[in-house]
């Protein structure tokens, strides 16, 4: 049965971009390094992006969403899974529905106003029966994590110390998690877990 998977790079102290992150800095400052295995090419890396790229949908936050859609954001050849010609639709989790955005020659984007999980759902049925991807923001992880909409969690753990920035699991309540793989390069250690 397919899975809705929240799949997310992080620090070694938990926060998934620097701070001061927006439209124009998506990472935040120093928060590109938080995801710098995504560009270094060693197996354990290009694994995790080739899973990542089967997705039969993606969801996410509306911040994420400004950044991506920002006139230096996502382009042709430069977005989820476009080197490997994977074109998911897009499930924008948002309270207003944007201009039509610039993206849309890129990918089939979708704005949800009713919440997490009216997106889940209707990023299920869309997925024609592949795995749904929750890739962000921390809110939208976070959210969809507490909301018990998760089947496994794919966190990409960089050997980064931020310090300060945008937390993942700030405010979460317990949760038990269940180890099902680990990959690891120079770059990152790659962790699903399945949600219990």
């Amino acid at each position: 049965m397919a899975k809705v998977i929240g799949d997310i790079s992080v620090s070694i102290d938990g926060f998934v971009a620097g701070p001061d992150a927006g439209p124009h800095a998506g990472l935040g400052d120093g928060g590109d390094q938080i995801h710098a295995w995504v560009f270094a090419g060693e197996e354990a890396d290009q694994q995790a992006l080739n899973r990542a790229a089967e997705a039969g949908a993606v969801i996410m936050g509306r911040n994420v969403f400004d950044v991506v859609n920002a006139p230096d954001g996502w382009k042709e050849g430069m977005a989820y899974g476009a080197d490997r010609d994977a074109r998911p639709p897009l499930f924008v989790v948002t309270s207003t529905q944007p201009d039509p955005p610039r993206i849309a020659s890129l990918y089939e984007v979708t704005f949800v106003t009713a919440g997490l999980r009216a997106a889940v759902d209707q990023a299920r049925a869309a997925a024609q029966g592949r795995d749904v991807y929750v890739m962000g923001g921390g809110a939208a992880v976070r959210g969809c994590l507490e909301a018990g909409l998760l089947d496994q969690l794919r966190l990409h753990l960089s050997p980064i110390i931020m310090g300060v920035g945008i937390p993942l699991f700030d405010g979460m309540s317990p949760r038990q998690l269940k180890q099902a793989d680990v990959s690891v390069s120079t770059s990152a250690v790659h962790i699903t877990y399945d949600v219990l």
